[in-house]
């Protein structure tokens, strides 16, 4: 790749720090741009390298002057006025992940999916890291692939959001997967069918000769798989002559081409019907990307569940308290849900995306008895339950909606956090909810 001679890169936060360092270290004069002030941004611009230049608090087209390059953060919307005159002045976008795959030496394994990216990508980086294959794992997940360029690195094994999948034009995955589509991110997104579109742009640079890892139990999956020019494998609940699938306590997996293999799932910590999907998924992408089915089963046996997934925080008086924060969308929360035995006080809430929570009501319809609803999305989510005749209790904080749960919970009840929303209202992110929800179950009498 060419390398630029002045980029703009839009937003300080940790993926356009990361991107400013790359193109920096490799020549290009680098100009920072972020809405925010500089009291706003703190200590973030401190990690700059030295010789870029950061404009705060601006945001018009005169950013553009003699740049050859823009590299937007996932947090900027495609609407976003500077990347409009961007278009408009024929000066190229490229997302991150673009501009990564653009620089690396190495086969790139992405996972992308409304649902289970994170648990699935660490799986795969596990297993790889298992067979000594140094693999890098980042991407959406938290470390921006850009810091895979240049590293000891044998593969980079990225999760990658709809958001990243924006701006992209050459990325192309030696193995990609895509696990699921359900409606998120609507406030971002202008339909679903952007949203869907967007998450099918993982596979259009493959090629024959590479491997698209599908959900042939996802009816939104299967119809995008049909474009592909990839060497097509499902993994579903239900056998099929080729893909992965579950037979009772096994993954079975009969990739193209190799004798019929069989993993064992009864040794995971991963709980969960979504989580054996998970597995299936994983275990064809590693072995696909080269990990002998030892280091998969290794992987698969020693995994250690996700923080904020489905985690058990605390007991009190009979009652189980579980904190699935990373539940930020409708169907994750349906996932929750049926992951979770006995009678439910869910407590659901924050910021809404723009879909509908038909689905949260119908997954807990016979399964809540009754719902602690708090955040800005509060009567949506309560309107929706009430329509199933779910009791729902409204409270003003993630705090209140605890302690709501707690004197309404009686013995063999489990207190589920799945929020179904974004957090954005009261909290940084998923983690600091699951982090408050903890701290308030350990302050319960």
């Amino acid at each position: 790749m060419q390398m630029p001679r002045r980029a703009l890169v839009v937003g300080c936060r940790r993926t356009g720090r990361a991107v400013a360092a790359l193109l920096a270290a490799r020549g290009t004069r680098v100009r920072v741009a972020d809405a925010r002030s500089a009291a706003a941004i703190g200590s973030d611009a401190a990690s700059l390298p030295d010789g870029v230049e950061l404009r705060l608090g601006e945001d018009g087209p005169h950013l553009l002057d003699g740049v050859d390059l823009v590299v937007p953060s996932p947090g900027v919307p495609r609407e976003a006025p500077i990347l409009r005159a961007a278009l408009a002045a024929g000066v190229p976008v490229v997302s991150e992940i673009e501009l990564a795959s653009r620089l690396l030496a190495v086969p790139i394994v992405a996972v992308t999916g409304t649902n289970g990216k994170s648990t699935t990508t660490t799986l795969v980086g596990l297993a790889l890291a298992r067979a000594g294959r140094r693999p890098f794992v980042g991407g959406n997940l938290g470390t921006p692939l850009v810091e895979a360029v240049g590293g000891d690195v044998g593969v980079a094994v990225a999760e990658v959001s709809s958001f990243q999948l924006e701006w992209v034009d050459a990325f192309r995955p030696a193995v990609a997967a895509l696990l699921n589509v359900t409606p998120d991110h609507l406030d971002r997104h202008a339909s679903f069918q952007e949203y869907r579109n967007l998450k099918a742009r993982i596979f259009a640079r493959q090629e024959a000769t590479d491997w698209a890892v599908v959900n042939g139990d996802d009816p939104e999956v299967v119809a995008i798989a049909r474009g592909c020019r990839a060497r097509v494998v499902p993994f579903a609940w239900e056998p099929a002559s080729v893909g992965a699938h579950v037979a009772g306590s096994e993954a079975v997996l009969r990739l193209p081409g190799a004798a019929e293999e069989r993993l064992g799932l009864a040794a995971t910590r991963l709980a969960g019907r979504h989580n054996v999907e998970n597995i299936l998924a994983a275990a064809t992408i590693a072995r696909l990307a080269g990990a002998p089915l030892a280091a998969v089963q290794e992987a698969v046996d020693t995994i250690e569940p996700l923080p904020h997934r489905l985690a058990r925080v605390g007991e009190r008086r009979g009652v189980v308290f579980v904190d699935d924060s990373k539940a930020t969308n409708v169907g994750a929360a349906a996932k929750s849900l049926g992951s979770v035995g006995g009678p439910v006080i869910l407590l659901a809430g924050g910021v809404d995306k723009g879909g509908s929570y038909d689905a949260l009501a119908a997954a807990a319809s016979g399964h809540v008895r009754l719902a602690c609803v708090f955040g800005a999305a509060r009567e949506r989510i309560a309107s929706a339950l009430g329509e199933r005749a779910i009791p729902v209790e409204r409270t003003g904080s993630l705090e209140e909606a605890v302690a709501a749960a707690a004197a309404a919970a009686r013995p063999g009840d489990t207190v589920l956090l799945a929020p179904a929303c974004a957090s954005f209202d009261m909290f940084a992110d998923y983690a600091a909810r699951g982090r408050a929800f903890r701290a308030a179950v350990e302050a319960l009498p």
